[in-house]
């Protein structure tokens, strides 16, 4: 009954937007979704005011590192644990808790088949960044009286570089690897990195800015040559490259359910059996998920992280040659008429569906801001408040005038050929108005070398 009554007012609300708005050229990603304008969204017809930016229609969504839509059959197999099968999945007593408790129980094992684990090794989060808390700050705090030394890399996700922090401020030691110039980590400098008193290596998969793909198996093995614990942030590797505990040696592994066209705040935390790894929990409770992480799991969460994992194994080869062909299509189309366009990171070595660019000559924040028709970013969602050039561009020793010109743009299942081709339309466009107003582009077709000048200071 309940469904019913949802599905009607579902059907009215969508029937009131029909006659209330006709949304022009929706992204294929945000297709899925209607939204309803609120009062103030409309100045002009046709055109939406959000944040003082107006925008003639929602843009192209090509921003899939921060976060993807979630799989309407992902959503299919959600929608009952929201309304007829809404139990507690830790009431024993009765049959609302124990068919929750078998959904979880089969999405935890969804989520093992995609890794190569057992089901058992699986504890459920609300996200990759509690995984990782959870894995740097567990597993010191667990060992600390014999170890007190990290090795991680400089272009790890802001919350592994924050954890290390912390522990420094507790008086642990932290070594923080460069990289090369594409991205990768050197295992020479890794193999002399590590000490008797190294308690873990923490080195992400694949990176969430550039998307290089960092040498897991050989990182691995090292890490098995000194019995040193392996983790790894694989949050953008889980469900596009594959994955596999076995073959990569990690002690503990972290997810995250949005990255793959599952639902947000919902994650995942491998921990090794054989050998056995142990970390100290970081959140007091009830003692769920074996004591590990405390609170009740949210059913319907975990479902679609299963329905998103199952969907990932089955579809990755496809998904896969798809997102390499767009890639190619949206890079070939935007060099093919600009100059002055650099790849950041590993061309060899990268997830395909992430793009990152440079544009010479351009202001980074104007060609973000006049690519509104087209949500990207110019970097990592958790840090893109900062006007300061990123810091894992940085690391790969970009210049900062090209640090602050990049664009990541993020390919994935349900973007089209239109989309890119509308993509590569807007870029070029924006990037020519701007270097027309570019003192330092006109001199560069002058032949002037601008790395020469000596610039006077007032």
């Amino acid at each position: 009954m309940a469904s019913k009554l949802l599905a009607s007012s579902c059907r009215r609300t969508l029937a009131r937007t029909a006659n209330t708005s006709a949304p022009r050229g929706i992204s294929t990603a945000a297709g899925a979704a209607v939204v309803a304008p609120t009062p103030e969204a409309f100045e002009d017809q046709g055109v939406v005011t959000v944040k003082g930016v107006k925008i003639s229609a929602r843009p192209l969504y090509l921003d899939m590192q921060a976060t993807s839509p979630v799989d309407p059959r992902v959503l299919d197999a959600m929608l009952p644990y929201y309304l007829a099968r809404f139990g507690n999945p830790h009431s024993r007593t009765h049959l609302y808790g124990w068919e929750s408790d078998s959904a979880v129980e089969t999405a935890r094992s969804q989520v093992a088949d995609l890794i190569g684990a057992s089901p058992k090794e699986i504890v459920f989060t609300s996200g990759a960044t509690e995984s990782n808390n959870i894995s740097i700050k567990g597993v010191m705090k667990f060992y600390k009286e014999k170890k007190r030394h990290v090795v991680t890399t400089q272009t790890e996700h802001k919350c592994v570089l924050d954890s290390c922090r912390h522990l420094q401020q507790e008086g642990f030691e932290v070594t923080y690897l460069p990289v090369g110039s594409d991205g990768i980590v050197d295992l020479e400098k890794l193999r002399s990195a590590v000490r008797p008193d190294t308690g873990l290596v923490s080195v992400m998969a694949v990176n969430n800015e550039i998307g290089v793909i960092q040498p897991m198996e050989e990182i691995g093995k090292i890490c098995k040559e000194f019995n040193v614990p392996f983790h790894t942030d694989a949050a953008q590797a889980l469900g596009k490259i594959p994955v596999d505990v076995e073959k990569w040696n990690v002690s503990l592994m972290s997810l995250s359910g949005h990255k793959i066209y599952g639902p947000k705040g919902v994650g995942a935390l491998f921990m090794r059996r054989r050998p056995r790894i142990r970390v100290e929990p970081q959140m007091n409770g009830g003692g769920q998920e074996r004591g590990i992480r405390s609170g009740t799991v949210p059913t319907p969460l975990v479902v679609g992280m299963g329905a998103a994992c199952e969907l990932a194994k089955k579809e990755m080869k496809y998904d896969d040659k798809r997102i390499r062909a767009l890639q190619e299509r949206l890079l070939k189309g935007i060099k093919a008429k600009l100059d002055g366009v650099v790849v950041n990171g590993s061309i060899e070595r990268r997830y395909a569906g992430n793009l990152n660019l440079s544009f010479a000559y351009v202001e980074g924040e104007s060609l973000l801001m006049g690519l509104k028709d087209v949500a990207v970013s110019s970097g990592s969602a958790c840090t893109s408040a900062s006007l300061e050039p990123s810091y894992v561009l940085r690391a790969l020793g970009v210049d900062e005038d090209m640090a602050h010109t990049s664009i990541r743009f993020g390919i994935g299942r349900f973007t089209t050929e239109a989309e890119i081709d509308r993509a590569v339309e807007l870029t070029v466009q924006q990037v020519e108005k701007l270097r027309e107003m570019s003192p330092l582009y006109e001199m560069v077709k002058e032949g002037i070398d601008i790395k020469q000048i000596q610039w006077a200071q007032h």
